[in-house]
């Protein structure tokens, strides 16, 4: 007897799901996607914990006759496709009539429609992929999809889904990609009775642009318009100085369809290079626009990704356009020479040029006697000796990449007993610290120390709950966008346990009252931390408890420092030393990396030996 079978029908619906229906964003994109193919001009979207409850779309489309609501819910049934060759023409988004069968085999499934022929609706109640119920009831005109309970049958699939803060996050994404497509569409959003969106038709992109992210993403971008014989490309491009190291606002567009290009998006990086720096992205929204013919929709389940037939071509175009546009744009301020502010402010010295010049240069006072190497008047009284291993020829200890790497107790005394003088601490390139010590020069890593010392207070505020002092500034209202001020909002208590004082600002922005002792609190400075804090709290895929603890604490002081200004003082750098030397472990980082060197004098006795 044979070993092969055939699956069962409610078995291959289950595999079919987890190709479509891979979180409750899946659902919100299929179903949405399908309110717009129906010709629907209001869309509205209410879910429940994060989609796990319910996921419901409501739209004023086209709706379906009673066949036609039992029918959506078989495999492959469609009215978009009726032979092979229809499937080179594809201009809406579904055609497959996968999603529906997809959604409802893993769901309970409740549809309400009625077209604008029919005085009455119709009501279809499916559970794990059957149909339980078909019954007249009253409806308005369009569709009532109700999706509950998600993967209660599959209950490893439920069980690896994400935070609430993160399926959220999706969700969102996926109601901006259909919201970006159709701005004569009204779209809302409603999260657990909280309305996160509320878009009336807008008048063009640009606008619905700034419905859906904000006045401080439009502010920011500029207009791109390319057209050739074989593909169009128009949209807005983000201006060099508004990149961000998080990527979000990428966003591409074919003939009205959202997909996702690795090999496009560096068409938009190699444009901007020596505009960015490295290590940022900016924001994009590209809508390309091509002979139905010519690209193909139908390689992936989700319909996210496409084949352009010449590719590398549709490259150069992107490339190019976005090149003129950086060209034609500038991005800085420019000098108007034949204005009349500029020419007043401009002092005509004429003749008498002389009374802007002093009329005593300053005197010079100069002790001869004065000896910086016997000034013993100030300085920290340091206590402790050489790490082991830092002699001539000995290994230095391995680093641990652990937070809990304990600090060498053998010491000793690191520097001679009398007090050190501020004149020998040396500052190198703003990036390292050399200090005399009793066997040699101690040279100290300046961002890593200040990485170590952050980390050690961020680790005791998340773990025990202890408040880091914060350093008064005058607000900074920072712009992040809805689907990102959710996820400031999510994280409140943490961002405050770390020493973070915000507060909500609108619908999109943020406020920042306060920061953490050691950050810097200019306005620039701040919206560079906004950025920062987002990729760390975006990065949110492990449990929150976890995520409270180390990790977080290392990424935290890992970007602080990072952002922290030069070191150019000698007092600071003294300052740093000592906090250095009083942390839970001077020698390396929580990542394991070294912060402290000791060059032993024999050492730099060889280097004059000839």
């Amino acid at each position: 007897m044979g070993r092969l079978q055939v699956l069962p029908e409610n078995i291959a619906n289950l595999i079919a799901a987890g190709e479509v229906v891979q979180r409750p964003a899946s659902v919100v994109k299929e179903l949405v996607e399908n309110a717009v193919d129906a010709g629907a001009d209001k869309v509205a979207v209410v879910v429940t914990d994060s989609g796990r409850t319910l996921i419901q779309v409501i739209d004023n489309g086209s709706g379906m006759s009673a066949q036609d609501a039992a029918l959506c819910f078989e495999r492959h049934a469609t009215s978009k496709v009726a032979k092979a060759e229809d499937l080179n023409s594809i201009l809406t988004y579904g055609f497959r009539g996968e999603a529906l069968a997809s959604i409802a085999a893993v769901s309970d499934v409740t549809l309400r429609t009625r077209t604008k022929e029919d005085d009455l609706g119709t009501q279809v109640t499916v559970t794990g992929g059957k149909i339980t119920e078909v019954k007249e009831t009253a409806a308005p005109e369009g569709s009532n999809f109700s999706v509950r309970n998600l993967f209660y049958n599959t209950p490893a699939r439920r069980k690896f889904l994400k935070t609430d803060s993160v399926e959220s996050r999706h969700i969102i994404e996926e109601f901006q990609r259909v919201a970006l497509t159709r701005p004569e569409v009204g779209f809302s959003l409603t999260m657990n009775g909280k309305d996160v969106y509320s878009l009336k038709p807008a008048k063009s992109l640009k606008y619905r642009v700034l419905d859906l992210l904000g006045e401080g993403v439009t502010s920011e971008i500029v207009e791109v318009d390319v057209k050739t014989s074989l593909l169009n490309v128009s949209g807005y491009i983000g201006r060099p100085q508004s990149a961000r190291k998080t990527m979000g606002n990428q966003f591409f567009f074919v003939n009205g369809r959202f997909f996702r290009s690795p090999y496009l998006h560096k068409a938009v990086m190699k444009a901007y290079e020596n505009y960015i720096p490295e290590g940022v992205t900016p924001s994009y929204f590209l809508y390309l626009q091509t002979d139905p013919h010519s690209v193909d929709v139908n390689i992936h389940p989700t319909k996210t990704e496409v084949k352009f037939e010449e590719e590398s071509v549709v490259f150069q175009i992107i490339y190019a356009g976005i090149k003129e546009t950086l060209g034609k744009n500038a991005f800085g301020d420019a000098i108007d020479f034949e204005s009349a502010a500029v020419e007043n402010s401009i002092p005509v010295l004429g003749r008498n040029f002389e009374q802007y010049q002093q009329s005593q240069p300053p005197a010079a006072s100069i002790d001869f006697n004065y000896n910086p190497f016997e000034d013993n008047s100030i300085g920290p009284d340091y206590s402790f000796d050489s790490p082991a291993g830092s002699a001539p020829g000995g290994k230095a200890p391995q680093p641990s990449p652990s937070s809990t790497v304990q600090q060498h107790q053998s010491y000793g005394r690191l520097f001679e007993d009398k007090v050190l003088p501020s004149t020998q601490i040396l500052i190198l390139h703003g990036k390292y610290v050399a200090v005399p010590v009793k066997s040699g020069m101690m040279v100290v890593h300046v961002r890593r120390a200040q990485e170590r010392i952050l980390f050690d207070r961020f680790l005791r505020a998340v773990s025990r709950g202890e408040h880091v002092a914060q350093k008064s500034l005058f607000p900074v209202k920072v712009q992040v966008g809805k689907a990102q001020k959710l996820v400031f909002d999510q994280n409140e208590a943490l961002l405050r346990s770390l020493g973070f004082d915000i507060s909500s600002f609108g619908d999109d922005a943020i406020i920042f009252n306060g920061v953490p002792e050691g950050y810097s609190s200019d306005a620039a400075s701040v919206q560079k931390t906004a950025a920062d804090l987002l990729l760390v709290l975006s990065q949110g895929e492990i449990s929150l408890q976890e995520m409270m603890h180390t990790a977080t604490a290392a990424r935290l002081a890992s970007l602080g420092a990072r952002s922290m200004p030069e070191m150019t003082s000698p007092l600071d750098a003294q300052r740093l030393v000592d906090e250095l030397l009083g942390s839970s472990n001077a020698e390396f980082t929580s990542s394991g990396s070294r912060i402290i060197t000791i060059i032993p004098t024999e050492e730099l006795d060889s280097k004059f030996s000839k």
